[in-house]
């Protein structure tokens, strides 16, 4: 392809590229190029990439990678570009890795309940795959039609099931990965057991590919679930009282597989894009969802029920019929693009509260919204405190714009006056570094840069992200 500046004098780190790669490989009109310099993440500022490489192989992102380390030039790995934190944001004169033509599922393992994919297998991909041996891969983010398992370990997504089957860290079993030297190795285990040195496959998984490129995942799987889900939906007059609810199942000691709130924008929103029919008069709607055997499932359906009403649901009952439970739990997850449709920049938060807090925090999110003149929607894992409030503001408008960035803020001192964290599942990327330093405080920073600077002595890989 041509360079998109048929005046610049040739790039060197671009012939070598070329020399080490197929050319089909690499990338350099501007027009292409500019689709993959960042992700979704509204305002994440990002620079000019001087090439976009696809490699095919492990083999081809060690060349990338070594060629890279020979210039002292950015290399900024990318999966689908589905995050919302600017993560996967260009920086100027790098190269966008791109892992999405390394998308084979390598094995599934029945008997070790395990699978090895490449990192541009689609998450719904592998669900699939794996679901024909009798097995699940619990992790689900509301990206999971479009966004890939590299993308999923290098933010350690979570998703609905996460609540009571965890997040990818917890089914991360081993990696390939190559350094910054552009050396492959292998870290950790297809064993069930394994404390061989430090876990340096833990550590890359939420790394955002500042330490290392992911080219090969082994995940641990799951006996796939037979028995019917139970679902009890609850409708609240006001976001604080849903909180509760929740604050009262948690104390019960019930854990139900799937626990989801979306606000009434969000439903409104999904109902006008999808004419899905779904109730959108109330202020808020919590879904829980239980997958025990029964008589278990019904015993714990009607026990999240009792503390729906207890929180003081204008509504709450038992769904029997599976269609109807599968169309609002699509509705969770059709939130984000539905608000999408609306036709407005989006600036999406990602905080996570201790759950007898979550109540609080939509208190607080309601009036820091009222504050800013910021229009704000809500959806949220609830179960695990993991709140995504969602920013919408005019496109063009500068004052809007400065508004909903302030109020980006101020929910995140508040999640972390409350004692929360500044990320559950999107990743730090560019928009929450400044949180993220004011969370973990200037003695543990030091500690990630040394980490950072032991395995990228360059900082060449993704630079900016994370520890900044």
């Amino acid at each position: 392809m041509a360079v998109s500046d048929a005046s610049a004098p040739p790039d060197p780190l671009v012939a070598d590229l070329f020399a080490a790669l197929p050319a089909d490989r690499i990338v350099t009109d501007a027009a292409v190029v500019d689709a993959y310099q960042h992700d979704e993440a509204e305002w994440a500022p990002y620079g000019r990439a001087a090439a976009l490489v696809r490699p095919r192989s492990t083999e081809e992102v060690a060349a990338v990678v070594a060629a890279c380390a020979r210039a002292g030039r950015p290399l900024v790995p990318r999966g689908a570009g589905t995050g919302l934190s600017g993560g996967a944001n260009a920086v100027d004169g790098c190269v966008v890795l791109s892992t999405e033509r390394m998308r084979e599922v390598l094995e599934i393992n029945a008997d070790e309940r395990l699978a090895v994919v490449q990192p541009g297998v689609v998450n719904n991909d592998l669900r699939a795959a794996v679901a024909e041996h009798g097995l699940w891969y619990p992790p689900d983010p509301a990206s999971s039609p479009w966004s890939t398992i590299g993308g999923n370990v290098a933010t350690n997504a979570g998703g609905l099931c996460c609540v009571k089957y965890g997040v990818t860290r917890d089914y991360v079993l081993a990696l390939e990965v190559v350094t910054a030297a552009g050396e492959v190795v292998r870290l950790g285990r297809r064993t069930a057991k394994g404390v061989a040195g430090y876990d340096l496959a833990g550590l890359m998984v939420g790394s955002e590919g500042t330490l290392g490129v992911i080219t090969e995942v082994t995940v641990r799987l799951r006996p796939l679930r037979t028995s019917p889900p139970r679902t009890v939906v609850g409708f609240f007059d006001d976001l604080a009282a849903a909180g509760d609810a929740v604050s009262r199942v948690t104390a019960r000691g019930l854990h139900p597989a799937a626990f989801e709130l979306i606000d009434r924008f969000c439903l409104q929103a999904v109902n006008k894009w999808k004419n899905a029919g779904l109730p959108d008069n109330a202020a808020a709607l919590l879904l829980a969802q239980t997958d025990l055997p029964e008589p278990g499932a019904l015993q714990e359906a009607e026990a999240i029920h009792a503390e729906f009403v207890a929180a003081g649901a204008r509504e709450a009952m038992l769904s029997t019929d599976p269609v109807e439970a599968e169309a609002l739990f699509d509705a969770r997850r059709l939130a984000y693009p539905a608000l999408e449709q609306l036709g407005q920049a989006m600036l999406t938060e990602d905080v996570c509260m201790p759950r007898g807090r979550l109540a609080e925090m939509l208190r607080r999110i309601d009036e820091i919204g009222a504050r800013h003149e910021t229009f704000i929607a809500t959806v949220a894992h609830a179960g695990d405190g993991n709140l995504h409030p969602l920013m919408l503001t005019p496109h063009g408008d500068e004052a809007a714009k400065k508004r909903a960035q302030a109020a980006f803020e101020d929910i995140i001192d508040a999640a972390l006056e409350l004692g929360g964290t500044v990320t559950g599942e999107h990743g730090v990327g560019l928009l929450k570094l400044a949180g993220m330093r004011r969370e973990l405080g200037p003695h543990v920073v030091a500690m990630q840069r040394a980490v950072k600077a032991a395995l990228d002595p360059q900082g060449i890989l993704n630079p900016g992200k994370v520890v900044g």
